[in-house]
């Protein structure tokens, strides 16, 4: 049987992505459902492990660049992406803050969802890398609406062909009917009003403090948080170095890792690659279609 060949790019060379790549590839489990196949810079030796650079940033880049050209071409059948950092983005004049919205770019895709998948937990992530201050204006009837008609639509390659979608409440308690901030009700009550009468599985604002647990107890299949860290602690608590960071909406498959460039360990031998053996195995998964 021919396995498919899967792109494993090693984000920013100066962090822990060229060692985690390099003991994925090496894993049993992952020569066991795909070629592996390495992307990164000429020389990775040319940059100093744990040291920001513009040069690092761009190489990052170029790499992830000539990945999805070989996704689109079919030349590899997915990506697994090891972390890049966005300081070294922004120092090389790159304006995009990570993959998810380099990645629309580069296949021109309009509409993505950044979702953290576990055994344990599935979060989608409403809004992402942008400054709290600025999440309540982003948290419109439509950005949320949107959001749950594409998870609605993308679940079942996760093996859920009728997922029951919950949509966390912005404010504390959700809201508290106006007491407590007005984006419950004004923003996210009509948004799922308006998916369940278009016959999606999904409830909510429901308050925050405990959606997540019942979720984890079977109740939901996945649940949409409004902000980056609403979502990232509670699945990072349970499921850190397990979860998948996977890229919703895209004419590819394109999975990641739930952790940073760890620049404080890199070069020392010591990172842990499960997260990124875990984004193969999903990978490899997504390729074909669920039965």
């Amino acid at each position: 049987m021919t396995l498919p060949r899967i792109a494993l790019t090693v984000g920013d060379p100066a962090g822990i992505g060229p060692e985690i790549v390099g003991r994925a590839m090496a894993d049993a489990r992952v020569r066991a459902v795909c070629e592996p196949v390495a992307y990164g810079p000429p020389d990775p030796r040319a940059f100093r492990p744990g040291v920001l650079s513009a040069e690092a940033g761009r190489a990052a880049y170029d790499t992830i660049v000539r990945a999805v050209a070989d996704a689109r071409a079919g030349r590899v059948a997915a990506i697994v992406t090891a972390p890049v950092n966005k300081e070294a983005f922004a120092l090389a004049g790159l304006p995009w803050r990570g993959h998810t919205d380099l990645l629309a770019h580069l296949t021109g895709t309009p509409r993505v969802a950044m979702m953290f998948y576990s055994r344990p937990l599935r979060v989608i992530l409403a809004t992402v890398h942008v400054a709290l201050a600025d999440v309540p204006a982003l948290t419109t009837r439509d950005r949320i609406e949107d959001l749950i008609r594409l998870s609605a639509a993308e679940m079942p390659r996760f093996g859920y062909p009728a997922a029951r979608l919950a949509v966390a409440g912005l404010n504390p308690h959700a809201g508290e009917h106006g007491v407590i901030g007005v984006e419950d009700d004004r923003e996210i009550a009509p948004a799922v009003g308006a998916c369940r009468a278009a016959g999606i599985d999904v409830r909510g604002p429901l308050p925050a403090d405990t959606v997540f647990i019942r979720a984890m107890r079977g109740e939901f299949d996945a649940v949409i948080a409004c902000y980056h860290d609403q979502g990232l602690v509670p699945i990072k608590l349970v499921a850190f170095g397990q979860a998948v960071n996977v890229t919703l909406g895209l004419p590819i498959v394109r999975t990641s890792v739930d952790h940073g460039t760890a620049f404080d360990i890199a070069g020392k031998g010591i990172a842990d690659p499960g997260s990124l053996v875990e984004a193969v195995l999903l990978a490899a998964r997504l390729i074909a279609p669920v039965p």
